[in-house]
């Protein structure tokens, strides 16, 4: 495990170090005005971005915490340290400690892990609907010139922008709505009829690999036993206040990094643009790799969003990086401290545990 985890180490080195002597020798790039811009950044504004991202924890310990009433009734704020703590292994790890805020708050709950990936998903769901809503609204006073320069890293929104652009106006404007809409038709499905929908995701699945098959459905026939978490229209309501607050909060954030740096034409819409361009990149998050692969993508949003040069942009890009992703990393490590929580094995150990969720549910 530990060699493994060496001879990643050194391959993303070497690549960091080949990115940056190829950048180098292709683009011009003055060292001495990004720190000047840097340091001319008004950091008040940026310690208000960091804070509403800390403000935003909150509202996600709230949120699970109200998921899991049905289940067991625990204090709003108890799940915080989970919260903290995940997000943090996510950032220094990569994306496959996702399953660490899920696996956390079955230990500290004493439920069923597959009732707590079942919450993750309709965390997850909520924060694409939040997300997706937010954005739609904000994009109808965005010009869908700005909307096309802001995602030009994304080849499918290039693609249909060269055949049909009328079809990518509408996929950049509305695409996330419509996923949205349909990941909520499919969970109500699962949630009304889970040994229907597992049984023919097993058919389906099973065309290509009988094993993939009953994989699938038996991973759908747990959650579906976990989906117990919201039973009236005054719960989701609620649910859907506590994650629209949460990204507006995050959204701030976004505006108040761009505003530390007097970009020209920030507007809060503009922002919500370039919040969306900067988790698009964070999707497939790689380890230390990844920070400078998101840096890129939000250093090219803000040139084409606000004209900004090369090195306000990348300026501006880190900050955003350092107060929106990476400013928990200091808190959770000192909550996991606390806790007695090693990351990386609390990774594994998550990782481990959503393999055996099929055999669970069989049992």
């Amino acid at each position: 495990m530990k060699k493994n985890q060496l001879i990643l180490g050194l391959v993303v080195l070497v690549a960091i170090v080949a990115l940056v002597v190829w950048g180098r020798q292709r683009i011009h790039f003055d060292f001495g005005l990004f720190r000047a811009q840097l340091a001319h950044a008004d950091w008040i504004k940026i310690a208000l971005s960091a804070g509403c991202i800390y403000l935003a924890f909150a509202f996600r310990s709230v949120r699970w915490a109200r998921l899991l009433k049905h289940n067991k009734l625990v204090a709003p704020f108890s799940l915080l340290g989970t919260q903290v703590i995940g997000f943090t292994a996510v950032a220094l790890i990569g994306r496959v400690a996702d399953p660490v805020r899920p696996y956390l708050v079955a230990k500290k709950t004493g439920l069923p892990l597959s009732s707590q990936i079942a919450v993750y998903i309709v965390e997850r769901l909520f924060d694409a609907g939040s997300m997706a809503l937010i954005f739609s609204v904000a994009m109808l006073s965005v010009p869908y010139a700005d909307i096309v320069r802001a995602t030009s890293s994304s080849h499918l929104v290039s693609l249909l922008g060269s055949h049909s652009p009328s079809l990518a106006a509408f996929a950049a404007r509305y695409g996330g709505l419509v996923l949205t809409m349909l990941g909520a038709v499919f969970l109500v499905a699962v949630r009304l009829a889970g040994n229907t929908v597992a049984s023919i995701a097993e058919l389906s699945f099973g065309l290509f690999s009988k094993k993939l098959g009953a994989a699938v459905g038996e991973k759908i026939r747990a959650f579906h036993a976990g989906l117990d978490t919201m039973r009236t229209f005054g719960e989701f309501s609620v649910t859907a206040a506590l994650s629209i607050s949460m990204w507006l909060l995050i959204a701030a954030a976004y505006y108040e990094g761009c505003q530390a740096f007097a970009l020209a034409s920030v507007t809060p819409s503009r922002c919500i643009l370039l919040m969306v361009a900067s988790g698009g990149a964070s999707v497939f998050q790689l380890p230390v790799l990844g920070w400078f692969t998101q840096i890129g993508v939000v250093a090219a949003a803000l040139t084409g969003l606000f004209g900004a040069n090369a090195e306000t942009a990348t300026a501006c890009a880190a900050v955003l990086l350092l107060t929106t992703f990476l400013a928990i990393i200091p808190v959770g490590l000192i909550w996991a401290r606390f806790e007695h929580v090693s990351l990386r094995k609390v990774t594994a150990e998550s990782e481990h545990a959503g393999e055996t969720l099929p055999e669970e549910g069989t049992a």
